[in-house]
């Protein structure tokens, strides 16, 4: 690939994502419609996925974020229904889906229908996380889908490969097969479990955020290289590390946190993005190997496969909700109120992505209905993105899921800053009691206004709104603050072009004021 057209790929993705931010749609969506539209526009060169690029380089680090971004306790505490889709369901699917697929295409022998059954197996991680994002599901739901997707695809890739020799003749059998499935779980698992605790104590010992942000980039790699050297999950690795290094990542200096936080939110975005917009333009690809299908069967095993596919999720998320809770009594007791409505969302959710496609262009080209692997892959992909993406949003609707409660989870903030200002202000009476220590008053008094105004912002939210302009007290606030930063921005600029000051000191007063500015607006999410 040149360098103009990687430019443009890049830059043609962030477009249609940004454009997407405005609309209802989920972002992937739009990416993948985009790419089926510029698939086919004079001028646009042919993007072809290489595996040895999606599966090294672009999985590792989108598996980071999101991993690094997810909570530890909570997929501990939803262990089972996690593990029973990350693996029992993907190995499901892969016999269902791959059994399905042999009895239907004549000639298609049955390692290789399991090929393509491990191919489409496992749901997207970010698909998954970006519209669970954007619809606001309930937080046990969307732990649940991610949890899932940040695992299935080494299930995925593992059995893709016991497939893959089965289909070749080089298998060792069953037995075999299960052996390499064990050893690349239980081996990517150590791998992480060996990188993890080396890895958080060089970012502890680092003082230079641009070495810690260089250092971040590296782990997903680093974690990933490892394993797949050994013979392990690459995947199970990365997964490890980030869960270790997310869940200690307060151990970590501030300004890495801020600069850490920024460059992943800027890789994640880039990534997602061209990531979706690959999927749409590998149309003209996987349709110039169908020429000695019949039209008329390709289509009939496509929308067969895609049924099965479907079809699959469901009869093993129902058994897998409700079957733990028929036969244990403290499930029951701790997951109360689990109904039909879970399940049924959990089922549709099952969008594929890039990973399956990668995988489907690594099959070996000597491996029979390689073509066709790649047609009903692509099929797949794109029919559970549009259908099930686009019809999740009403069906939530429908179902009338109790949505996420922006009240409570303010109170629940409010209650827990309060207790940490309360702590705060405690440890400012013992220090300022220490010999040393000793503040003028109006500087002792600047730092309990400071821990008050911190105190007090959260529970501001929950007041009352200006009938007017709709903004709570804490609003006023900021925007007020941030008008007075303005102003203080504007004269500085003034008095650099007046060449009072040169533009050194004014990267520093502004650099002050940026980080004036982010205290005094709390973060948005998107």
């Amino acid at each position: 690939m040149e360098v103009v057209q990687l430019v443009a790929l890049v830059a043609g993705s962030a477009i249609v994502a940004g454009l997407a931010r405005r609309t209802p749609v989920p972002a992937p969506l739009l990416l993948v419609a985009a790419g089926l539209v510029a698939a086919y526009l004079p001028g646009v060169p042919s993007y072809a996925l290489d595996p040895h690029i999606v599966l090294p380089l672009l999985l590792p680090p989108l598996l980071y974020t999101a991993a690094v971004d997810s909570s530890y306790l909570d997929l501990r505490a939803n262990l089972r229904p996690v593990a029973l889709l990350s693996v029992g369901y993907v190995l499901f699917a892969t016999v269902a889906v791959g059994y399905a697929a042999y009895l239907l295409v004549p000639g298609l022998s049955l390692p290789v229908a399991l090929v393509l059954g491990a191919v489409i197996a496992p749901p997207d991680a970010v698909a998954a996380t970006a519209i669970a994002r954007k619809l606001g599901l309930p937080s046990r739901m969307t732990t649940i889908l991610q949890g899932e997707s940040l695992v299935n695809d080494a299930t995925a890739i593992t059995a893709y490969k016991v497939a893959l020799a089965a289909a070749v003749g080089v298998s060792a059998g069953w037995a075999g097969g299960i052996t390499e499935f064990l050893l690349a779980s239980v081996g990517g698992v150590g791998v992480g479990l060996l990188l993890m605790v080396p890895i958080h104590h060089l970012r502890k010992r680092l003082r230079e955020p641009l070495l810690q942000n260089t250092l971040s980039l590296l782990i997903p790699f680093v974690a990933y290289a490892a394993a797949e050297r050994v013979g392990a999950s690459g995947v199970l690795a990365v997964v490890v590390v980030a869960l270790y290094l997310g869940h200690r990542n307060w151990q970590v200096d501030f300004a890495t946190r801020l600069q850490e936080g920024a460059v992943w939110k800027m890789v994640a975005f880039i990534l997602e993005s061209v990531v979706f917009a690959l999927i749409g333009l590998q149309l003209p690809v996987v349709l110039r190997g169908l020429g000695q299908y019949d039209s008329g069967d390709v289509v009939r095993y496509a929308v067969v496969v895609f049924l099965a596919v479907v079809v699959a999720r469901f009869l093993w998320v129902f058994p897998a909700t409700f079957v733990p809770r028929w036969v244990s009594r403290r499930i029951r007791e701790r997951e109360p109120g689990t109904t039909w409505k879970a399940p049924v969302v959990v089922g549709w959710a099952g969008m594929r992505g890039v990973v399956s496609l990668a995988i489907a262009f690594s099959v070996p080209v000597s491996v029979p209905h390689r073509d066709l692997i790649l047609f009903l892959t692509f099929t797949t992909v794109i029919g559970t993105l549009v259908v099930q993406g686009l019809t999740l949003p009403p069906l939530i609707r429908v179902l009338k899921l109790p949505p996420r409660d922006p009240h409570a989870e303010t109170l629940a903030e409010a209650q827990a800053q309060s207790e940490a200002s309360r702590a705060a202000e405690e440890r400012l009476t013992e220090l300022l009691a220490e010999p040393g220590n000793s503040l003028p008053p109006p500087l002792a008094e600047r730092l309990r206004t400071v821990l008050e105004r911190r105190r007090n912002a959260v529970w501001e939210r929950l007041g009352e709104v200006d009938a007017v302009t709709g903004e709570s007290a804490d609003d006023v606030y900021r925007r007020l603050a941030g008008e007075m930063i303005e102003a203080e921005r504007e004269v500085f600029v003034a008095l650099r072009d007046q060449r009072r000051i040169d533009d050194e000191m004014l990267r520093a007063l502004l650099r002050r004021l940026d980080l004036e500015e982010a205290a005094a607006y709390r973060e948005e999410t998107a």
